[in-house]
């Protein structure tokens, strides 16, 4: 395990050598490339925890399917970088990356759409989607969580006076391009 994850950020040639990468990401390895991109997720997604469970904020079905999306995209780094497979398979883990970020960023439009909309007093994102999923059939959970605003659109949380969408957004666009660029990794 210890020689794998030290192998992570380390290029190697065709003797064998390895070299240390150097900090321009644009030279790392495809493996590198895709360990960043998963220590990213990770990161994301225990910001995300963090919001929820000390600034008690709780998040909205919107929120949880962009959580999902970033594990999927995490899943997807972790097993390339621990593969670091060679031609068509580069292209399958990213294809895999981008479609989960553009579902992750297609949820992160629609949250920021309804952020942005005027206050509807008899709007709400219904009920707690754990319950949702248990009781209706899931295409109407799929319906509810898409129809939804209230809660939903109830902006509790700023960074430099942008909502939280915005931010999930631009890191879905960040990462699926950092997966994109990861193919064209000479090693």
């Amino acid at each position: 395990m210890a020689r794998c994850v030290g192998r992570l950020f380390a290029f190697g040639n065709d003797t064998g050598a390895t070299v240390r990468a150097g900090l321009n990401p644009l030279q790392w390895s495809f493996r590198a490339r895709f360990g960043l991109g998963f220590v990213l997720c990770v990161a994301l997604l225990a910001y995300a925890l963090y919001v929820q469970f000390s600034l008690q904020i709780q998040p909205c079905p919107l929120c949880i399917l962009q959580r999902i999306a970033f594990m999927v995209m995490g899943v997807v780094f972790l097993l390339g970088a621990l593969h670091a497979p060679r031609a068509h398979g580069r292209w399958i883990y990213t294809l895999l990356v981008t479609v989960a970020a553009v579902l992750g960023a297609g949820v992160a439009a629609r949250h920021l759409w309804l952020q942005m909309q005027p206050p509807n007093p008899f709007g709400s994102c219904g009920a707690p989607l754990n319950y949702m999923v248990e009781n209706l059939p899931l295409t109407a959970v799929v319906r509810k969580i898409f129809i939804g605003s209230g809660d939903c659109a109830l902006i509790d949380w700023r960074f430099m006076g942008m909502p939280m969408p915005f931010w999930t957004l631009l890191w879905y666009v960040l990462l699926g391009v950092w997966g994109l660029l990861a193919v064209r990794a000479r090693k």
